[in-house]
């Protein structure tokens, strides 16, 4: 039974929007995560001719001024239509991280449906928790190059918006008229877990109906592949890009930098009731720890890992074996993976032997500030769709891995009933979240 002192109001998911690596829309996402189809390629966005790291997750053919579907309204009828994500002078003001993250939240409002009934909801009761990791690093590089050309007088008057991280946030409140809480976590990869952790519990503690929540980045650039390449994080299967990510497997060499988003709607349970919303999934649990062991290592065992999971849990009200499904931070990085692997293994030592794990990375690459949602959109897909996703490139599964004696769901997705599902995510300082979902 979930603990009834920490969701005092039980929150649910009844909106959901990507823009990834793996498609432009949520449905495009799910549909090649659960076929197993990778969305890493060779770098378009600079020549990385010299670096050793020429591979990433790019988010291709997106148009942050594409038409809707459908016009929205989030003003009420009198007010103008939305007919676009951004307009065309937008797209020159604002960085890409909003570009994506307000693609992905103005999908994810519409696939709510509570468009349809503004007119009858209070603004201040809707409120946004939109992370974003490292903020506009291609516009910094950019303006930086313009102003060793050009001089101060060719820096824009919008770099400043460009690039502060919570400019997403600030903008997807403006465009869609959510005048309740307003911020932007930064805690590394762990982002936007903690993101939706506490966008949770806004709506828990009755500060808010509504909460647009998870995170974006952008962050494909010569400096931060380059930065991450020197410190020799990358895969560097440069001439095969869709195998270059593989959790578990023995011939992991690194992970693979991506961009996107991926955002959700949460809403008090009794509030999507009444209007009759589709649910997705129930939003159970948050735990958050900190390592206090090594700014970019993982600590041994990852026990400040196995730690947010167990708070996740127990905030959940769940017992590990009531959990079928742990979507993993899985990185494909050589130490990470087995110690992330090493805690879910004592944290489910009661089940492990029915429980199916996976990493997404291996399709979608890592999104930084936007990994933890892209976790939790695994997670909750799980739940609502009883499928797993695959772990792919999984050929040799690493001994270490073997020996903890967890199903890392190789290759192929498993169609199961999926009862409640951990999605973990972890970032440079120690920083650890964990959610969990479970069917509503």
């Amino acid at each position: 039974m979930q603990n009834p002192s920490y969701f005092p109001r039980r929150v649910v998911i009844t909106g959901i929007g990507a823009v990834t690596p793996c498609g432009n829309s949520a449905a495009e996402t799910w549909s090649s995560l659960s076929a197993g189809r990778s969305g890493i390629g060779r770098i378009t966005r600079f020549d990385a001719t010299g670096c050793t790291a020429q591979i990433a997750g790019e988010v291709r053919n997106f148009d942050p001024a594409r038409l809707l579907p459908a016009p929205l309204r989030p003003r009420g009828e009198s007010g103008d239509p939305l007919v676009q994500a951004l307009t065309l002078k937008d797209v020159k003001k604002f960085g890409r991280f909003t570009h994506l993250g307000v693609g992905a939240a103005v999908e994810a409002y519409a696939d709510s449906g509570l468009d349809a009934l503004r007119a009858s909801l209070a603004p201040e009761r809707l409120g946004v928790n939109l992370g974003v990791g490292l903020g506009g690093l291609p516009e910094m590089e950019a303006t930086h190059d313009t102003w060793k050309a050009g001089g101060f007088r060719k820096i824009s008057p919008f770099f400043i918006i460009q690039i502060a991280p919570n400019l997403l946030a600030g903008q997807v409140s403006l465009l869609l008229d959510f005048r309740g809480a307003n911020m932007s976590v930064a805690s590394a990869c762990a982002t936007s877990g903690h993101a939706l952790g506490e966008a949770a519990a806004t709506i828990a503690r009755n500060d808010a109906d509504v909460m647009l929540a998870g995170g974006a980045e952008s962050t494909v650039t010569p400096l931060a592949v380059g930065a991450f390449a020197q410190m020799r994080a990358l895969s560097t299967r440069n001439d095969a890009p869709e195998k270059a990510s593989r959790p578990y497997d023995r011939d992991r060499d690194g992970f693979v930098l991506s961009e996107g988003a991926v955002v959700f709607v949460l809403e008090e349970r009794e509030h999507a009731l009444r209007r009759g919303a589709r649910i997705y999934a129930e939003l159970r649990g948050y735990g958050a720890s900190a390592d206090a062991y090594h700014l970019s290592s993982l600590a041994p065992g990852a026990e400040g890992s196995a730690r947010a999971m167990r708070a996740a849990l127990g905030r959940a009200g769940l017992a590990p074996d009531e959990v079928d499904y742990v979507s993993a931070h899985a990185t494909s990085t050589p130490g990470g993976d087995g110690e992330e692997a090493a805690a879910i293994a004592e944290v489910f030592a009661s089940n492990k032997a029915t429980l199916n794990v996976s990493g997404v990375k291996s399709m979608t690459g890592h999104l930084l500030g936007a990994a933890g949602a892209m976790g939790a959109f695994a997670a909750v897909q799980a739940v609502y769709h009883g499928i797993v996703p695959p772990t792919i490139n999984l050929e040799n599964l690493d001994p270490v891995c073997a020996d903890l004696g967890l199903n890392v769901t190789p290759n192929t997705a498993v169609r199961r009933t999926v009862r409640a599902a951990l999605s973990n995510s972890f970032g440079f300082g120690g920083t650890n979240a964990s959610i969990v979902v479970s069917r509503a």
